[in-house]
C-alpha cells in the first residue's frame, strides 16, 4: 500500500495543504519551527487516526480552525486505489470513512498502509517505562501477523477477570480456591502472548544487530525479551500465581505475567536505557524500527511507509548515506531535514521533494 497523495485541512499549522508523495522516497525540507514535523504528524494521523506526538488531540486543531481533517489517496499493489479520511472537531467523535464509507476504526483496515515512524519525542521508547515497549512490541506482533492481535485480547480479558475475582476473595464472597481455574485459564493465555513476543524480538534480533552496527552504535547491539514467567505450560504459570496470591490479594491485582515484561535494547550487556547517550539511543530505536521495517516486508511482502524526522542531524556523512541506500531498496519512506544536502541523493530524479516556508508548502518540481 503506497501513500500518493496528502491533504492537510486546520491541521495544526496548516491551513490548507495538498501534496503528493512518491512510491519511493520523498524529503521534506526546511528551516527549524517552520512546520515540517506537523506535515509528517498529519501524514501519520490520516494513517492511523490518531496522533504520533500527543494523546491530547486537540493540539492537533489549528488555533483559528474549529476542527481539522486529513485526507490520504492510496494505491494498493493491484493497482486499486482508495481514499481514507479522518475529521476531527474537539469534543466530538472522530469521523472516519475509507472508500465513503464510515468505519469505526482505521488501524484494522486493510485499505490503510502500515506506518512506521522516527521522532525525537519517541526516545521515551528507549528510555521510557517497560509499558510503551510491551504495547510497541504487541504493535508489532500485530502488524507481523494480525490474526494474532487476538491473542493479546485474550490474555487481557482474562486478566481483568481474574483481577475481579481477587476483588471477590478479598471482600470474602467466595474462598481463595477460586483463583485456581482461572489462574490456569490466564496461564493459558499468557503463555501464548509470550510465546509471539518471543517469536518476534528472535526474528528482529539479526536485523537490529546488523542495522545498529552500520549506523555506528558501538560494542555488541542486542536485543533481549524478558518475560516474567519461567513456566512452560499453563500449570506452571498457575502455580507461580499461587506462590503470590497473598501479595495479590493485598494489592487487589494481579502483578506477574506479561503485562510486567520488558523488552530491552542492550549493547555490550548493558542497557542503552541507562548506561546509552542519547545519540545512542537514537541509533537504538532507528536500527529497532528499521528492522521492524524489514522484517515485516519478509513476512507481509510489503515494507511499511517510513517516517523519519529530524534523523539526519545525528548521523555522520557515511551513516546518511548507509541510511538512504537501505531505505531505498524498497518501500516508501518520508524524511525531513533541515538542509536537502544532509539527504544522499535527495536531488535525484526520482526523489519527490517538498518544500515548507514561512510563505506555505511547496511540491517541487522533479529534475528531469
Amino acid at each position: 500500500m503506497v501513500v500518493t497523495r496528502l491533504r492537510l485541512r486546520g491541521f495544526r499549522t496548516h491551513e490548507r495543504v495538498e501534496v503528493r508523495l512518491g512510491p519511493g522516497l520523498t524529503v521534506v525540507h526546511g528551516r527549524n519551527g517552520i512546520g515540517k514535523t506537523n506535515l509528517v504528524e498529519g501524514l501519520y494521523f490520516g494513517c492511523t487516526a490518531r496522533s504520533c506526538r500527543t494523546s491530547n488531540e486537540r493540539e492537533c486543531v489549528a488555533f483559528d480552525a474549529d476542527a481539522a481533517r486529513v485526507e490520504v489517496d492510496t494505491v494498493d499493489r493491484h493497482g486499486d486505489e482508495h481514499a481514507l479520511s479522518v475529521g476531527f472537531q474537539p469534543g466530538e467523535p472522530k469521523r472516519i470513512r475509507v472508500d465513503d464509507a464510515l468505519v469505526e476504526r482505521l488501524v484494522d483496515h486493510p485499505a490503510r498502509p502500515l506506518v512506521s515512524v522516527f521522532l525525537p519525542d519517541r526516545l521515551e521508547l528507549v528510555k521510557g517505562p517497560p509499558a510503551l515497549r510491551r504495547a510497541h512490541l504487541d504493535q508489532v506482533v500485530s502488524a507481523l501477523w494480525p490474526s494474532r492481535t487476538a491473542t493479546r485480547r485474550s490474555y487481557k480479558q482474562a486478566l481483568a477477570q481474574r483481577n475481579a475475582l481477587l476483588g471477590r476473595v478479598r471482600a470474602g464472597y467466595v474462598g481463595r480456591e477460586a483463583m485456581a481455574p482461572w489462574d490456569l485459564e490466564l496461564g493459558r493465555h499468557a503463555l501464548a502472548l509470550c510465546a509471539d513476543r518471543a517469536e518476534t524480538v528472535a526474528l528482529l534480533q539479526p536485523g537490529f544487530v546488523q542495522i545498529a552496527a552500520e549506523l555506528g552504535l558501538a560494542g555488541a547491539p542486542e536485543l533481549r525479551y524478558r518475560p516474567r514467567t519461567k513456566a512452560d505450560s499453563p500449570e506452571g504459570f498457575a502455580a507461580e500465581l499461587a506462590e503470590r496470591l497473598d501479595g495479590d490479594l493485598e494489592r487487589g491485582f494481579t502483578g506477574h505475567g506479561p503485562h510486567r515484561d520488558d523488552l530491552a535494547l542492550l549493547r555490550d550487556g548493558r542497557e542503552l536505557r541507562v548506561y546509552g547517550s542519547q545519540g545512542e539511543q537514537r541509533l537504538g530505536l532507528l536500527a529497532l524500527l528499521l528492522c521492524e521495517r524489514e522484517a515485516l516486508e519478509e513476512v507481509r511482502g510489503a515494507a511499511p511507509l517510513m517516517v523519519l524526522d529530524d534523523v539526519m542531524s545525528e548521523l555522520d556523512a557515511d551513516r546518511r548515506g548507509l541510511l538512504v541506500a537501505r531505505l531505498r531498496r524498497a518501500g516508501q519512506s518520508v524524511i525531513t531535514t533541515t538542509d536537502l544536502a544532509h539527504v544522499p541523493g535527495g536531488g535525484e530524479a526520482d526523489v519527490v521533494r517538498i518544500a515548507v516556508t514561512e510563505d506555505g508548502v511547496l511540491q517541487e518540481a522533479q529534475a528531469a
